[in-house]
């Protein structure tokens, strides 16, 4: 999307978990987000997903990072309900974009939602439809579903994944009903703890990640479909879990205190910043 011989780079970053490649992260001038460079085309990306370490696809609880990242997903889900339910109507339809194994589809369908999801990865779509009736497509399902059919639509740390960024926005648009709510959660590289941890801070997970997003940019790509945010909220627990995983990636090494200090310093600092590790966007049409 970026112009890379005018935009500048804001830094390079490793593949830690996969390949273990370098890539640059590309400042784009337009909106304000970053870029992933070189993106791998369509048919080389699969393969940077093709990992034991890849946690939304499985429910391994090996270790340490595994055990916390199930704990706050626990949690977590239960946040999400309340949100989603703030915004639902009598037919409470919900689509929940990169599912993942299917949990918070599966507590939404629980709590009397109509739910489908979208999951491109063949494993964790296979995990998913137990828990949902098979309630779960591939990504080509999203130009089958009707027009105004969702009264929610979520993507719970999945638009950083998407390659056209434009015209997934103008699908998730298309899909929600004329006062439906379309809900973004993604890491946010302006947090103390993606500036502390610079080239090892876990969540620019490259090249997996194609997009890293601060607040400005969020607004900027929706406005682009005539939609606004209209309220923003932290995700608290990410700053703990990602230092987790970044301090491993810095030392070599899990260190559960100091990421604990890290996290805990990331989110006070946000309580003035509001600049959280991940955050939440609500979005409706303008």
């Amino acid at each position: 999307m970026a112009n890379k011989t005018q935009n500048p780079i804001y830094l390079t970053v490793k593949d830690h978990s996969v390949s273990g490649e370098a890539f640059e992260l590309i400042q784009n001038s337009e909106y304000g987000f970053l870029e992933t460079s070189p993106q791998p085309s369509s048919d080389k990306l699969p393969e940077y997903y093709e990992s034991e370490d890849y946690i939304s696809h499985t429910n391994s609880k090996r270790n340490l990072f595994e055990k916390a990242y199930h704990l706050v997903r626990h949690i977590s889900l239960k946040k999400k309900l309340k949100l989603i339910n703030s915004f639902s109507s009598k037919e409470k339809k919900l689509l929940d974009v990169g599912c993942g194994t299917g949990d918070f589809l599966q507590t939404a369908k629980q709590n009397k939602w109509i739910v489908s999801g979208i999951e491109p990865n063949e494993q964790a779509r296979t995990i998913a439809n137990k828990k949902t009736d098979n309630s779960v497509y591939e990504i080509e399902q999203l130009l089958k579903f009707e027009p105004n059919t969702f009264d929610v639509i979520t993507l719970w740390h999945v638009l950083e994944h998407l390659p056209n960024l434009d015209e997934h926005i103008a699908v998730f648009q298309k899909l929600l009903k004329p006062n439906g709510t379309l809900i973004i959660a993604v890491p946010n590289y302006k947090s103390y703890d993606a500036t502390y941890y610079k080239q090892y801070w876990a969540a620019f997970d490259v090249p997996r990640h194609l997009w890293h997003f601060s607040k400005e940019s969020i607004s900027k790509l929706v406005s682009k479909k005539s939609m606004r945010v209209i309220k923003i909220k932290p995700m608290l627990f990410d700053a703990f879990y990602v230092s987790l995983l970044s301090e491993k990636y810095k030392s070599g090494k899990m260190n559960p205190i100091k990421s604990f200090w890290i996290g805990f310093v990331s989110n006070l600092k946000a309580l003035k910043s509001k600049e959280a590790s991940s955050l939440i966007y609500v979005v409706k049409n303008s």
